[in-house]
């Protein structure tokens, strides 16, 4: 007999240094699912992620166990790491605060090809150029 899903939590944590703190322990909390054992889990899997923020999507079964997949980080984070900055413009169409090229936005898309609602490289490539710019981040040649 197949368990039965109660839900489905999607956060983001730390890669390699989850903690139960916000937001994952109050979120796995108020579906009884054991915090600890989660992280463990979790930060055993992104070790080598080193504190990048990923995308992970837990499932909760009706007997309190759960599943989790985790996701390549966001564009926004991987962009931000290529071009060296901070965080994106608050005025990108006046103020641009970076720059990467075009095949930083390929490596960045073949890294998250899975994760991207497109057909081809060529168009996760301009999914991500288009991140790039909504950031203020230019994308040069």
């Amino acid at each position: 007999m197949a368990k039965e899903l109660v839900t489905i939590i999607k956060v983001q944590a730390p890669g390699g240094s989850a903690t139960p703190a916000p937001p994952i322990g109050p979120a796995l909390g108020q579906h009884g699912v054991n915090i600890g054992q989660f992280v463990q889990q979790f930060n055993a899997q992104t070790k080598e992620m080193n504190g990048m923020i990923v995308p992970v999507e837990i499932s909760v079964y009706s007997d309190k166990s759960f599943t989790f997949l985790v996701k390549s980080p966001p564009a926004a984070v991987l962009l931000k790491e290529k071009a060296g900055i901070a965080k994106g413009s608050g005025v990108p169409n006046k103020d641009k605060v970076g720059k990467v090229t075009k095949a930083d936005c390929r490596a960045i898309a073949e890294r998250k090809m899975k994760d991207l609602n497109a057909h081809d490289l060529d168009q996760a490539t301009l999914i991500i150029m288009g991140t790039a710019r909504s950031m203020g981040v230019e994308v040069i040649d």
